[in-house]
């Protein structure tokens, strides 16, 4: 069998940047804890760059292995055609020379880029399985548009980051139906880019909940003592926080108030789970930690492999290539969809002097899959993943 011939979309291409720790795995081979492999069976052999600047490497990389470079997408995806003659698509929309809005959102081309997808896929009278990097667009309103258009095309659609494909400290996966009372994240960084990750680990744990998922109700964003306010009101629980903290390995302290410029998420789900996101400075890993109903306390930390090859990208990108292959995603695309609609939330509280936003367009409801993706089954990135010259090292 032929490999499955797959359009590359995305926004630039320099080293590390998301496109380099994706596109140039399904080029080169990833690592993941039972080795290392080259990706035989997907083949990448379009792509498009939205702009190539001074420190590009996608251009060499695709001289290297006879893959052109197209001047638009739907060239692309034309791949040489007059109409779509790929296989599938993976849109890659993070990173670039994008500006930010004043509600501080990366005003990154996602929606303009699946937009132009779907048009070939319209003009064409088919359509292929379609991955989208991270959240599928700066605002809901892109979002829902996306997903709409998804819909009436019937598009096969994947979306995500890789967070709930990475190692977890201790390992820690509910069975479905578990009974929870209270969910938090850990968060650092940037507000947007990075909540949205720990927004992501967190829901891949909450929605295996008692009765699935049931929809967000109201999100708000706090800042500095308005932080430990909400605390002290028993809007989130310290306890919590001290044992999210506890499972970050490298962070300096258990209490939350030894960390500078907090940042907090407040998400109130449909069927009165309460959630939040504590965003911190100076630590630098994601975690998460939740009660359950009869007050048992879980914590584990969600551990990325921040340099080396990037092993966290080789799950995501093993999980794409079976995407491709079935049409069928590794779990319910609705998870993004509905992230997307929180972390644009937060970002419009977070601008409009820290206000509740009530979401009732976030009435979506879904269940967990029964299968897991692929997925790390430990604790710790093991083999070709701790490897810093494993062939997919970014350059």
């Amino acid at each position: 069998m032929d490999p499955l011939r797959v359009a590359a979309i995305c926004t630039i291409y320099y080293p590390k940047s998301h496109a380099d720790v994706i596109v140039t795995k399904f080029l080169e081979g990833a690592s993941t804890d039972e080795g290392f492999r080259p990706f035989d069976d997907v083949r990448v052999t379009s792509v498009y760059i939205d702009h190539v600047l001074e420190n590009d490497v996608g251009l060499g990389r695709l001289a290297k292995h006879g893959v052109p470079h197209h001047p638009s997408i739907r060239r692309a995806l034309h791949a040489g055609s007059n109409e779509l003659n790929v296989d599938a698509v993976l849109l890659v929309g993070e990173h670039g020379d994008y500006p930010w809005n004043e509600r501080g959102r990366h005003m990154y081309p996602r929606r303009y880029f699946f937009e132009q997808i779907a048009g070939v896929f319209g003009e064409s009278g088919r359509v292929v399985p379609v991955f989208s990097d991270k959240h599928l667009a700066y605002s809901w309103d892109d979002a829902a548009w996306m997903w709409a258009r998804k819909q009436e095309l019937g598009i096969p659609l994947m979306a995500g980051s890789s967070l709930p494909l990475c190692w977890r400290r201790p390992w820690l996966e509910y069975d479905k139906g578990v009974e929870l009372e209270e969910v938090m994240a850990l968060s650092y960084g940037s507000v947007e880019a990075y909540g949205y990750h720990a927004l992501e680990s967190l829901q891949c744990m909450a929605e295996r909940r008692a009765g699935g998922e049931t929809g967000v109700v109201s999100v708000q964003c706090l800042e500095g003592d308005d932080v430990w306010r909400a605390r002290d009101r028993g809007e989130w629980s310290q306890d919590l926080a001290a044992a999210m903290l506890a499972a970050a390995e490298k962070a300096p302290s258990d209490d939350p108030e030894e960390y500078d410029e907090p940042t907090l998420f407040l998400v109130r789900y449909a069927d009165g789970l309460k959630a939040s996101v504590l965003h911190l400075k100076g630590v630098s890993t994601f975690a998460y930690a939740a009660r359950r109903r009869d007050g048992t306390v879980d914590a584990s930390e969600f551990h990325t492999q921040g340099g080396g090859p990037f092993a966290h990208f080789g799950y995501l990108t093993r999980n794409i290539e079976q995407f491709f292959r079935t049409g069928v995603p590794p779990y319910p695309c609705e998870r993004t969809l509905l992230i997307t609609g929180v972390i644009d939330a937060v970002m419009n509280s977070r601008s409009e002097e820290c206000r509740v936003i009530e979401t009732p367009w976030l009435d979506i409801r879904y269940e967990s899959y029964d299968e897991m993706p692929l997925r790390p089954r430990g604790p710790r990135p093991v083999g070709a993943c701790l490897d810093p010259n494993a062939p997919d090292m970014p350059a």
